[in-house]
């Protein structure tokens, strides 16, 4: 059956008056999180105790509910796990890879991608002696900048500023023909559009759940390792939960079976608890469907927003083939004029230098949401109601 949008919208806690246009930083909380981690500290944590890691299945929690992201990712069952956070889980996949593809030393990436992901690279770098270097091209200009030089490519099929999409089977068919290996960040893709890691044959994959997934701030990462290298890869933060046997306190590590070898620290029981009533959301959804209607509503946005306040001018691109899930949207004052917004209950958010950002997720935003941010965002224009020393202030997160 179609997905009822609407019954997934009354599924989520949203504040009355407000229009929020901001899951592709922080996803609302679904109405079920607080009944399930209240579960969690009181009758798991409060009664069980430390039984509560056999009782109340605590420890296969990061498994259990990789399995339920790897649906919604096109990952093959027991190729995801969930713990730490993405800048450990980014570390983690590059260090494998490089292992793996050692006579290259070169890592690619390009000026679009999220700043974090460059900094654990370049900081692996660093870790490793100076003899490996962190390559960064224009994102237009991924695909033919790998040649056999690249042992890996490190790529946010998401930008996170302008929404605009890379080609991940084109890019991993290409760095396969040269011999290179992929790591896929999806920070901007779980849960916002189709992804397919076993057909386009990616071979890692890490990703945040507290966007599009709204499993809450500081919500767990994952990671995705293809079958192919489950018994190869190793992980160079060799966590003891990622040891074949923790309980056996071996001084020595040995990496665990497949996936499990990519855990690190204890599970973050709680969080994980919010993440397993948002997944809830997701059952029976279909990833073409959600991202359909989210390119008919950004349509809509954008043709709205060109219309009452010209003066923006569209960052996000027009071809449906290359955008995500949100649409960004340039001006000089775009810090200012997002703080005005969001005085009026329009909530999105600003990326430096000049970008207003606006994420579009039909799980809870429809036509009429469209309609009330353009009338707002319109009518400040109009009046640069934006124009205001209060609003160009700039707090410390953005």
């Amino acid at each position: 059956m179609p997905t009822d949008f609407a019954a997934t919208k009354a599924r989520f806690h949203l504040p009355e008056g407000v229009v929020y246009l901001d899951g592709n930083s922080l996803g609302p909380m679904v109405r079920t999180a607080p009944a399930r981690v209240e579960r969690a500290v009181t009758q798991e944590w409060g009664e069980m105790l430390i039984r509560g890691w056999n009782q109340a299945g605590w420890m296969a929690q990061p498994r259990a509910l990789g399995d339920r992201i790897a649906r919604l990712i096109g990952a093959e069952a027991g190729s995801v796990v969930l713990g730490d956070t993405l800048s450990i889980k980014v570390y983690q996949a590059l260090a494998s890879a490089l292992e793996m593809n050692p006579q290259r030393r070169v890592i690619l990436s390009d000026t679009g991608n999220f700043p974090s992901d460059l900094y654990m690279a370049e900081g692996l770098c660093r870790t490793l002696g100076g003899q490996y270097r962190l390559k960064t091209v224009a994102p237009e200009d991924v695909l033919s900048a790998i040649d056999e030089t690249v042992a890996v490519t490190l790529i946010t099929e998401v930008d996170y500023r302008t929404g605009r999409r890379h080609d991940m089977a084109g890019i991993t068919k290409r760095a396969h023909e040269m011999g290179a290996l992929t790591v896929w960040d999806l920070a901007h893709s779980a849960g916002a559009v189709p992804v397919d890691l076993a057909a386009v044959r990616a071979d890692f994959a890490v990703g945040c759940t507290y966007k599009y997934l709204n499993s809450g701030p500081g919500g767990p990462a994952f990671i995705y390792v293809a079958p192919r290298h489950a018994e190869i890869a190793r992980p160079a933060l060799s966590g003891w939960l990622g040891h074949e046997a923790p309980f056996a306190f071996d001084l020595d590590y040995r990496p665990g079976r497949g996936i499990e070898r990519m855990r690190v620290g204890t599970p973050p029981v709680l969080q994980l608890a919010a993440l397993e009533a948002a997944l809830e959301v997701w059952e029976g959804v279909d990833m073409h469907e959600v991202h359909a209607r989210s390119l008919r509503l950004q349509d809509l946005f954008i043709k709205g927003v060109e219309s009452r306040a010209p003066m923006l001018h569209l960052a996000t691109p027009r071809s449906h083939l290359m955008r995500g899930s949100q649409v960004s949207f340039r001006h000089p004052e775009g810090y200012a004029i997002m703080q005005a917004l969001i005085a009026e209950g329009v909530i999105g958010d600003f990326r430096a230098p000049d970008i207003l950002r606006f994420g579009f997720t039909p799980l809870y935003i429809d036509e009429d949401d469209v309609a009330r941010a353009v009338g707002v965002l319109g009518r400040i224009m109009d009046q640069s109601g934006w124009d205001r020393p209060e609003f160009k202030t700039r707090a410390a997160v953005t």
